[in-house]
């Protein structure tokens, strides 16, 4: 499985990944989140990476000052601009996060990225980190959120790799299987990779989400 893999068959989804969010079972977890996440992003201005169909944004920016929403593909993006918005705040760009340029002084307060970090293997976490604070500024509050394992209920583990990165096997619209990255981080291993690069580490879960909160040093 390579990058571009990944970046193809979340492509390919674009019109359907939204589907994961109607499972019954997760409605409560869902709004839980939903609701730290709007009250942790109120009255920030915002930069969003990785923002696929919009499901997030249109969640939290009636709630932030302001939204720069980003993504790579742009069959994301045009599932995401059919959605409502706070007029004259949120704004999207077909941006690669590493593409980012430096934030200006103010430009942002708060970083958001919503079930991508699961996708970052674990060897480039540190470097991802270092780049958010720069794209985001320094002092900023960075909101992840992502999914936990859950036996029986979760796509299975199909391999680990050498990093100790974990892989999944997805069906993309055309039929093929492929390896997607999918790694499911304990709270302990968080605060390992994020403690020298953040300060205010806190950690929410329930039993299919984590949440986690930081400054951005």
């Amino acid at each position: 499985m390579n990058d571009e893999t990944m970046r193809e068959y979340y492509a390919q989804r674009a019109q359907h990944l939204e589907q994961v969010y109607k499972r019954p079972e997760r409605q409560a977890d869902l709004q839980e989140m939903q609701e730290r996440i709007c009250e942790l992003l109120s009255g920030h201005k915002v930069l969003e990476i990785a923002c696929g169909t919009g499901y997030w944004t249109e969640k939290f920016a009636p709630h932030a000052a302001s939204v720069y929403a980003t993504d790579i593909n742009q069959s994301m993006l045009d599932v995401a601009l059919t959605k409502s918005y706070p007029e004259g705040k949120t704004s999207f760009g077909l941006v690669d996060l590493y593409a980012l340029p430096e934030a200006t002084e103010q430009q942002y307060s708060a970083c958001f990225a919503g079930f991508f970090w699961s996708h970052v293997k674990r060897e480039e976490q540190a470097a991802l980190l270092t780049k958010l604070s720069k794209s985001a500024g320094k002092g900023s509050l960075l909101v992840l959120i992502d999914n936990n394992y859950i036996e029986g209920i979760s796509t299975p583990v199909a391999r680990t790799d050498a990093e100790g990165n974990t892989y999944q096997f997805r069906i993309r619209q055309d039929g093929e299987r492929v390896g997607i990255l999918k790694n499911f981080p304990t709270d302990s291993a968080l605060r390992k990779k994020f403690g020298p690069l953040v300060r205010d580490i806190r950690i929410v879960r329930n039993e299919h989400y984590w949440l986690l909160t930081c400054l951005l040093k």
